[in-house]
C-alpha cells in the first residue's frame, strides 16, 4: 500500500472508530421527521441513529422493561417525567424538542371541521388510544372541550398510535381520523383538514430523554437543539417552546 494512502488512513482511523449507532424509541408522529434530521447527525457528526417507532406510552413501557434505548423521543413531556420519578433516565437532559399541532381529516370528505363533528353525519372517527398516545389524548380533550365526546364515542375507532389512526381513514375504515399535523405534511396533503385550535386541548409538549448516558447520545440530543435540527422540526409542522 502506498505510503501516503496509508498515513492518510491511518489519520482517518480514530474518526471511524469514534462512529456510533444512537438507538432511539420515537413516537410515531415523529418518526419521519427524525428520518430527515438522522441523516443531518450523521453527516454532521458520522454517528447513525436506529430508531423504532410506536405510541409513547408503549415505547416508556418497554424502557422500563430494560429495553435497550439510548434516547426517548416521546409525543409528550409525562412520560419522560414518570421515567425520571422512577429513577430511569438522566435528570439533566430532559427538554422539549417540539409542540405538535392536532389536526382532523378526510381523505374523502372536504368538510373536516367542528360542524362535521356535531353534524354527527359519518359513520366512523378514528382515534389514536388516548391511553397510550398523546395525540389521542388531545383529541378526546378536543372533544370534550365541545361537548361532543358521549355523543360521538359509538363511532369510534381506535388506534394502537397516530400512524394506524391515520391508515384508518387512508382505506376507509374511518371517515374522519385525529392526526398529527405533521403526518399531513409529510405526505403532501394539503386539502381535508381542520388544524384544531390549540386551545381546546392541553399543549402537546414533546420531550426528549436521555436513557442510556453515551457520547453518540448527547451528542444526537445537542444536535436536535441545534439551528439545522429545528429548522427541519419547523419545516414539519411543529412549534416550539417560547
Amino acid at each position: 500500500m502506498p505510503r501516503k494512502v496509508l498515513s492518510l488512513l491511518l489519520l482517518l482511523s480514530p474518526l471511524f472508530a469514534a462512529a456510533d449507532t444512537v438507538t432511539v424509541a420515537v413516537a410515531s408522529n415523529f418518526q419521519q421527521t427524525l428520518d430527515k434530521v438522522a441523516v443531518e447527525f450523521k453527516a454532521a457528526s458520522g454517528h447513525d441513529i436506529k430508531a423504532s417507532g410506536g405510541a409513547s406510552g408503549k415505547l416508556a413501557a418497554q424502557i422500563r422493561q430494560g429495553a435497550p434505548f439510548d434516547v426517548f423521543l416521546s409525543a409528550d413531556d409525562e412520560r419522560p417525567a414518570e421515567l425520571l420519578r422512577d429513577k430511569i433516565g438522566k435528570p439533566d437532559s430532559r427538554f422539549t424538542y417540539a409542540i405538535g399541532k392536532l389536526a382532523l381529516w378526510s381523505k374523502q370528505r372536504d368538510d373536516a371541521g367542528e360542524a362535521a363533528l356535531r353534524g354527527g353525519n359519518f359513520n366512523k372517527l378514528a382515534i389514536a388510544n388516548p391511553a397510550a398516545a398523546p395525540y389521542g389524548r388531545a383529541a378526546m380533550e378536543t372533544l370534550t372541550a365541545l361537548k361532543l365526546a358521549d355523543a360521538l364515542k359509538p363511532k369510534f375507532v381506535t388506534g394502537d398510535n397516530i400512524s394506524q389512526t391515520m391508515q384508518f381513514a387512508q382505506v376507509g375504515g374511518a371517515d374522519f381520523a385525529f392526526v398529527a399535523y405533521a403526518q399531513l405534511l409529510e405526505q403532501g396533503i394539503s386539502k381535508h383538514y381542520w388544524l384544531v385550535p390549540a386551545k381546546l386541548h392541553q399543549p402537546i409538549r414533546q420531550d426528549a430523554l436521555l436513557v442510556r448516558d453515551t457520547p453518540a447520545a448527547r451528542a444526537f440530543l445537542a444536535f436536535l437543539k441545534g439551528d439545522k435540527a429545528r429548522a427541519l422540526i419547523k419545516k414539519a409542522g411543529y412549534d416550539f417552546t417560547q
